[in-house]
């Protein structure tokens, strides 16, 4: 049987092939509720369902009172997108949090592997610099993660790779959010810096 789009779901497929295509850039402003409700010939609710799912996508940021934005996509947005999907998994369940940390612990070692391979002496310089910097931070937890997700995050973006760097932040995001023990045990600091160093 043929199957009838909702109103909103062939709105929705007409605005996101305006972003696609090009015909409007991360930047532009999305024409205003009045033209597109012109332009598809529906109402106000139609185009008001396509634009959240839009922003949903992460192709537009809606603001109260503003036209909307077309944003650009970017592996840290697309990654965002299951932002509170995780949070709530991880809150949950407790076998998604071992198998996240068993594919941190996966993920990392190639990460590492490959910074090995790319990093400039001026890299290794910031790593050492953060390391003591997370140093100076024992007995002060909030500080030390922090320290120690700023570790992780450039050795991410040494490989010039940003997929890594935007998995690695929201990894270690829901680890630090959910699971702060994982990240940093009481008395564990001096390990997690010799692990570094």
């Amino acid at each position: 049987p043929i199957v009838r789009r909702k109103l909103s779901d062939e709105v929705f497929l007409r605005l996101k092939r305006l972003i696609t295509s090009g015909e409007l850039m991360p930047g532009d402003d999305m024409p205003s509720e009045r033209e597109l409700m012109e332009r598809f010939e529906v109402g106000r609710p139609a185009i008001r369902e396509a634009m959240q799912a839009l922003s949903n996508m992460g192709l537009v940021a809606i603001s109260h009172g503003e036209r909307a934005k077309v944003l650009q996509l970017t592996a840290k947005s697309i990654i965002k997108q299951v932002d509170g999907a995780a949070k709530i998994i991880l809150s949950s369940s407790k076998d998604t949090l071992e198998h996240l940390k068993t594919a941190r612990i996966f993920f990392e070692r190639g990460m590492v592997r490959e910074a090995a391979e790319k990093a400039t002496a001026e890299d290794v310089q910031r790593l050492r610099a953060t390391v003591a910097e997370q140093r100076g931070f024992r007995g002060d937890s909030e500080a030390f993660i922090s320290a120690d997700m700023k570790f992780h995050t450039q050795i991410a973006a040494i490989s010039g790779n940003p997929i890594y760097v935007a998995v690695s932040e929201a990894m270690l995001g829901w680890l630090k959010e959910y699971h702060t023990e994982m990240l940093i045990w009481t008395g564990k600091e001096k390990f997690t810096l010799t692990e570094h160093e």
